[in-house]
């Protein structure tokens, strides 16, 4: 039986304490399974998905291998998406705290260059980044991997669909022949064997099961028309009325019209595809994380590294012709002990779609009839945040400490009134329950932040 208690790791006193602060209890699966060999120092290919742990998986490795007197760059992990780099550029961060002076740089593209030339030059221990950034920065020289101890590709599956081959290939190559490689992938495709087996030496293979707790997901099928799709998801998000809802579109196009229809129809909806801009994809990501806005309309490239700890419901617009990539849309909701919703828009053309998949979860999906859910009285679910943003950010040394104590200090908000803060660059976010708003909007308008005046808008 697999030891679950990270003190059956043997790591550092310092680490594991940390640990303990941040409430890691017992390992999850696929930590206790990868962590031995990781920390032995051998490859690993590891299937694993979002949410699952293993960010701290390797992180935990990577970390304990780190020389903090040498400012090189010893550990890289690429990231098929900026989102997700900044998700485990935090994680990182947070684990890295119980030892001094540990550098941690996220490089990622739609950020400006000149502040990562200069937070290079000053050294850096573990660097997160997204493909292309990466290799602009190994081409102009400003990036050094000849010391790289550990390689990490985080959701390499979705970095060879997204096409960053070349780039990967590329980095690889600017790294030592010996070092230790970690490939974390949703999905097991021949492509990622092929890749494993190109850049690995005997790698550990760790496997998770990916189906999830029957009881944790509800899970519906409702047959429906192609032409009433659109109709069939607003009568399905004003029936079950799910507080945030992640809708899964198989092109771009249909996201955007799929999110114009339902905000015609008065609900509170966003989409997220590959045609937005890095800052409108900042600010919608951020309001759908934060609860201002209710359902977000995304490809399943778009929602990669989109990590909503409470997600109410997931909804099909279509089928996935994959049934991996279905599981791995569902398994976003009923995490951490709640009920989730997912419920799957199909039409009868799409029955072998339907019999694939089932044949992959090894059970029958239940049917509904769309025709009759009765859409719940009182109009759309608001969504009870509302979007605050603050132009000054990190690099105008905001923090959230500083956000937090200007609305519950000089406005006399409660901090339970005041929802997730998101610090980047030049921007940062606060979420704050819907009747405050006016109220925390002129009190960050009126007062100094970190000495200065900031200009504030309402985004949601």
């Amino acid at each position: 039986m697999t030891a679950t208690a990270f003190s059956a790791l043997h790591l550092n006193p310092a680490l594991l304490k940390n640990l303990a602060s941040l409430g890691y209890a017992e390992m999850t699966p696929i930590q206790s399974h990868s962590l031995p060999p990781i920390l032995a120092g051998k490859d690993v290919i590891a299937k694993a998905k979002t949410g699952s742990g293993k960010t701290a998986a390797f992180g935990i490795g990577l970390l304990s291998r780190l020389v903090v007197t040498s400012s090189r760059v010893q550990a890289l992990v690429v990231c098929p998406t900026r989102e997700l780099a900044d998700q485990v550029g935090k994680e990182l961060r947070r684990l890295a705290r119980c030892t001094e002076n540990i550098r941690v740089l996220t490089l990622c593209g739609g950020s400006p260059f000149g502040p990562q030339l200069g937070s290079l030059e000053h050294g850096a221990h573990v660097v997160v980044g997204t493909p292309g950034r990466l290799l602009d920065h190994l081409r102009r020289g400003s990036l050094d991997l000849s010391l790289l101890q550990t390689l990490v590709l985080d959701e390499a599956d979705r970095m060879l669909d997204m096409g960053f081959q070349e780039e990967i290939a590329a980095l690889i190559a600017a790294t030592p022949v010996k070092k230790q490689t970690l490939l974390f992938s949703a999905t097991y495709p021949e492509a990622i064997a092929a890749m494993s087996a190109t850049i690995q030496h005997q790698p550990v293979q760790v496997t998770v099961d990916e189906l999830h707790d029957e009881g944790a997901i509800e899970q519906l099928l409702y047959q429906v028309d192609k032409e009433e799709r659109t109709a069939a998801l607003a009568r399905l998000l004003g029936h079950y009325r799910p507080e945030s809802t992640l809708v899964f579109c198989n092109t771009r196009k249909e996201c955007r019209e799929v999110a114009e229809a339902l905000v015609k129809r008065g609900l509170s909806a966003l989409a997220i595809h590959g045609d937005l801009e890095q800052r409108e994809r900042d600010e919608v990501l951020v309001r759908f994380a934060n609860k201002s806005c209710s359902v977000l309309v995304a490809t399943d490239v778009a929602a990669r590294g989109l990590d909503i700890k409470e997600l109410s419901a997931v909804i099909n617009y279509e089928l996935s012709r994959e049934p991996g990539v279905h599981i791995h849309r569902i398994g976003r909701t009923g995490r951490a002990g709640e009920q989730g919703l997912a419920l799957s828009l199909v039409t009868e053309q799409e029955s072998r779609r339907v019999q694939t998949i089932e044949t992959a979860l090894g059970s029958t999906i239940a049917r509904g009839r769309i025709e009759s859910l009765s859409v719940a009285a009182g109009g759309p679910l608001a969504p009870p945040m509302v979007t605050l943003c603050i132009d000054g950010g990190r690099k105008n040394k905001v923090r959230p400490g500083d956000i937090l104590g200007a609305l519950t200090g000089e406005a006399g908000i409660a901090g339970s009134e005041v929802g997730k803060i998101d610090v980047l660059d030049f921007h940062a976010y606060v979420a704050v329950m819907r009747g405050t708003a006016p109220q925390a909007l002129a009190c960050l308008s009126g007062n100094k932040i970190k000495g200065r005046f900031f200009k504030v808008r309402k985004i949601s």
